[in-house]
């Protein structure tokens, strides 16, 4: 334990961690003031090492393997709370300085995303089985950031609340076609087609997305105005009205922003715009976290806005609008998060143990990332000229009170 304590001593400053060895040996580090109580137990003496070395994926990995366990009916959610109180505490120690440079230098590398790799990638997060997803998102089956009104608002409606937000941003008109840059489970596409007499053309590269969002539309009797394709959105041709973006621009890799924003300008009418939403940071540039980067997201990347804006300088394109929703995905994993936890058993059933644990440890690292860390999503209109878009945000407003109103679904 020699090194994992030089590094503990450190790092927890904030609320209290007690360190049972594989010898059951007992550490305590930390004040046990303003932050959480937790006790973990190691059951080998490998593990120790390797925390030291690498404690962002190696104490997932730990976790997921039985190797860590967190005892006194404490949860690793409560670990990585006490982690998230702590985290400046662990990128100042000299051999964590020394990892993240590493990681900056591979960045690039790490997020390729060829086209080859971007189908594959999309595919490893995924073709999980949809009963899976099922399982604890809400009805839309909409597995983005959604728009809270109030903290306590539920699930659900705060998903229709986020597609209404959208919708209005766009400023629809019967007839127009939209195209869109990653499909997830077609709640938005079929969303605009039955509300805005829209036709829709949306890619993903998920099979298992494409064959769900095909029969949504069938279901909600829209497979006339939607047309949904395995393609990648650098394969997308056509000149369309409205492009809209919706948790995509995170998976494309910070070497793809051009090619990205160049994209959505080809694929934008004259007069037409468009909107993104992604994740961001308020942080400086840096890199995916390596548990995030290895099991969730391979080839993700969370861009800083300083990242984008340069993007859109070299590309041309206006910013006409930008929303900071800074607490709503928050509020979005912790019900995804409760809801997952009251249908674990059946999860674990599904998909197996360890499987599980690795969605533990990522619904609450992410979690706490929009709690403590510095994620928060972002929401832009894109343009070719000033003045594409409205200039007075008074339309939005306006149109979602009347979709309220008509009690839109």
């Amino acid at each position: 334990m020699r090194l994992l304590s030089h590094l503990l001593k450190r790092f927890v400053r904030n609320g209290r961690l007690t360190v049972l060895d594989h010898e059951n040996t007992r550490h305590v580090f930390g004040s046990g003031e303003n932050g959480p109580d937790v006790t973990i137990r190691f059951t080998d003496k490998k593990v120790e090492r390797e925390i030291f070395l690498n404690p962002e994926l190696k104490t997932a990995e730990a976790y997921m393997d039985g190797r860590m366990t967190v005892e006194n009916g404490g949860t690793v959610f409560d670990l990585l709370s006490l982690f998230s109180v702590n985290r400046s505490g662990l990128a100042a120690h000299p051999v964590q300085k020394g990892v993240r440079r590493a990681w900056r230098a591979l960045r690039r590398q790490q997020q390729r995303n060829t086209i080859s790799l971007a189908a594959e990638n999309i595919k490893h997060h995924y073709d999980i089985p949809p009963k899976f997803y099922r399982l604890w998102l809400d009805d839309t089956m909409t597995y983005s950031c959604a728009y809270y009104s109030d903290p306590d608002i539920g699930l659900y409606q705060a998903q229709i609340d986020k597609l209404r937000h959208i919708a209005a941003k766009l400023k629809l008109e019967p007839g127009m076609h939209i195209a869109e840059i990653g499909s997830g489970w077609g709640a938005l596409a079929t969303f605009l087609a039955r509300n805005y007499d829209v036709r829709v053309t949306s890619v993903t590269l998920s099979p298992e997305q494409l064959a769900v969002a095909r029969e949504r539309a069938a279901a909600e009797g829209v497979a006339d105005k939607v047309t949904f394709l395995e393609k990648d959105y650098r394969h997308l041709e056509g000149s369309y009205d409205r492009v809209v973006s919706i948790a995509m621009m995170e998976a494309i890799g910070v070497s793809n922003f051009d090619n990205y924003f160049e994209s959505i300008q080809r694929l934008t009418k004259p007069g037409g715009f468009a909107l993104v939403h992604c994740i961001g940071r308020m942080s400086p540039p840096g890199t995916t976290a390596p548990f995030i980067r290895k099991y969730i997201f391979p080839g993700g990347y969370v861009p800083a806005l300083s990242e984008v804006f340069a993007s859109l300088e070299r590309t041309g394109t206006w910013c006409a609008d930008l929303e900071s929703l800074r607490l709503h995905y928050y509020w979005t994993i912790r019900d995804w998060r409760l809801a997952y936890e009251a249908k674990r058993d059946e999860a674990v059933a599904m998909m197996g143990d360890r499987f599980c644990r690795m969605w533990d440890f990522y619904l609450a690292s992410v979690e706490l990332g929009f709690l403590h860390g510095s994620n928060f999503v972002f929401q832009m209109l894109l343009s070719k000229k000033r003045d594409d878009v409205p200039v007075i945000r008074d339309y939005i407003v306006d149109e979602e009170r009347r979709l309220a109103a008509v009690n839109a679904q």
